[in-house]
This record gives structure tokens, C-alpha cells and sequence, in this order.
């Protein structure tokens, strides 16, 4: 799957790798999370564009997104027929600017999250779907999802989906609504080979979406691995929490407590 990104690379890179004309300026994002806007790339009357949009994809005919789930990804493998992206494969693909993202291993009770990113450096393109919810007091909202694949070889290791990444010779096919079908989009999307990305270790602050700082995707050591880990309390030492004394009326003046 992919529930973390960062955007490093600077806005002028970003528009050369993926050749569109706007100029955006963006800071660099260390920890994009669902639910906050994105860069994508798309086709706009025949031309590459780029826009902002909402990670987490709302189909055209949801009623109330309160009810109805985040879809921050979108597999592969049932695109063509999931309700949800059957629309958008064939009409409304995209490319995700990335420079790497998070995953988590598991690593006994705990999770080790790493970051991981292209053998070669720079940015990259994960395949995206997008679509315009329209609410009903005619609000439009863009929206998008990240399609992931099973995994393969040693990036099975880490979790057993990853993103799709389009190869740059391919964008221009991913992008192309009106020439190329969607049957012939999907066989675009495959894992990466093997050796196309590598990963090392981060720290656990990428947990929390507030932090978003260039330390995030810095390698840790194994000692501070091990520091990060929570200690684990024997049995023998946990003890119940004292039960709070029941106010009276003189407690409080006679106000009455709300907590």
C-alpha cells in the first residue's frame, strides 16, 4: 500500500521530469499524508497540466462522504471492474510526483517504519486516478487514489504491496484517455524490478502527520532503533490505577464537576 510520501525534489524538477507548463511553487513535504492536498499530473485539452487535489478518492455517485470510505489506494488488479475506479481507469489517469515514501515492517509488537526511494535519486510517478465529486449543493471537489500491485522480490520483504510507478517512457501513455484504453492502461501497471528501489530505517516521529521536517527520511542506527522501542512493563509490576475520590459538595463549592 501507500499511506506516506514526501515531495523533495524542487518545482523546477518536477516540472521538467514530467513536462507540464504551469509553474507551481510548492515547499518541499516530508510526510504527505490522506486526506491533504497533492500534486498530479494530467491531461488537460491535450496538454499536461498540473493540479492539487485531495488524497482520498470519493466516486462521482457517493451521497455523503461521512459515510463512505477513504480510498486512499486502488489495486491493480481489479480497477476494471471495482465501481468505485471503473470510471476513472478509463478516463481520468494521472501520475502522483513522488521522491519516495514510507512503509511499515513489522518488527515484534512494534512497526519499523522505513523510507524508501529510487536506486537513481530524483523524482518518480505513481499511477493515479482521479475524480470530481460534485455535492449536493453543487461543491466540487477533486480527488484522487494511488493504484498499488503485489510486491515483489526483496520489496516483498518490507510489505507485500507497493505503489505502482509508471516508467517515464510510459507517462505519456498513462496519460492518454482519449488514444489508449484502459485494458491497455493496466498492463502498465507492474511492481518495479528489482533493485529500482531501496530503503533503510527511518525514526518512529513519522508516525505523527504533524511532523514534517528533512530528519524524517534520514537513516537511524540500530542502537537508535532499540532506543525508540517502547519498554515493555512485566506483569508483576503492573499495578491498577488508584480510583479517584468522589467529590463532595463541599469539594466544589457546590458548582458541581464536569469531569
Amino acid at each position: 500500500m501507500c499511506g506516506r510520501f514526501v515531495i523533495t525534489s524542487a518545482p523546477a524538477a518536477i516540472r521538467e521530469a514530467f513536462g507540464y507548463a504551469d509553474q507551481p511553487n510548492f515547499p518541499a513535504r516530508y510526510n504527505i499524508a490522506p486526506t491533504q492536498p497533492v500534486p498530479v499530473v494530467l491531461i488537460d485539452n491535450g496538454a499536461r497540466r498540473f493540479r492539487l487535489m485531495r488524497w482520498g478518492f470519493l466516486p462521482s455517485w457517493v451521497k455523503d462522504p461521512r459515510q463512505f470510505t477513504l480510498l486512499v489506494n486502488a489495486r491493480s488488479e481489479t480497477v476494471l471492474d471495482k465501481p468505485a475506479f471503473r470510471n476513472a481507469i478509463r478516463r481520468r489517469r494521472c501520475l502522483v510526483p513522488s521522491d519516495g515514501y514510507y512503509e511499515w515492517k513489522a518488527a515484534g509488537a512494534r512497526k519499523q517504519p522505513y523510507f524508501i526511494h529510487s536506486q537513481g535519486g530524483g523524482p518518480i510517478g505513481f499511477a493515479g486516478l482521479w475524480e470530481t465529486w460534485v455535492g449536493p449543493n453543487g461543491e466540487e471537489l477533486d480527488t484522487i487514489a494511488i493504484v498499488t500491485t503485489a510486491a515483489r522480490g526483496g520489496m516483498a520483504e518490507l510489505h507485500d504491496r507497493v505503489p505502482v510507478t509508471i516508467a517515464p517512457q510510459d507517462y505519456a501513455a498513462w496519460l492518454d484517455c482519449a488514444e489508449v484504453d484502459a485494458e491497455s492502461a493496466v498492463a502498465l501497471l507492474r511492481p518495479p524490478p528489482d533493485g529500482a528501489f531501496v530503503w533503510h530505517p527511518v525514526s518512529t516521529a513519522v508516525n505523527r502527520v504533524a511532523n514534517d521536517n528533512p530528519q524524517l527520511i534520514l537513516p537511524i542506527s540500530e542502537e537508535e532503533i532499540l532506543s525508540e522501542a517502547p519498554v515493555a512493563v512485566p506483569k508483576s509490576a503492573r499495578t491498577r490505577p488508584a480510583a479517584k475520590p468522589k467529590a463532595s459538595a463541599s469539594d466544589d463549592g457546590g458548582q458541581g464537576s464536569l469531569f
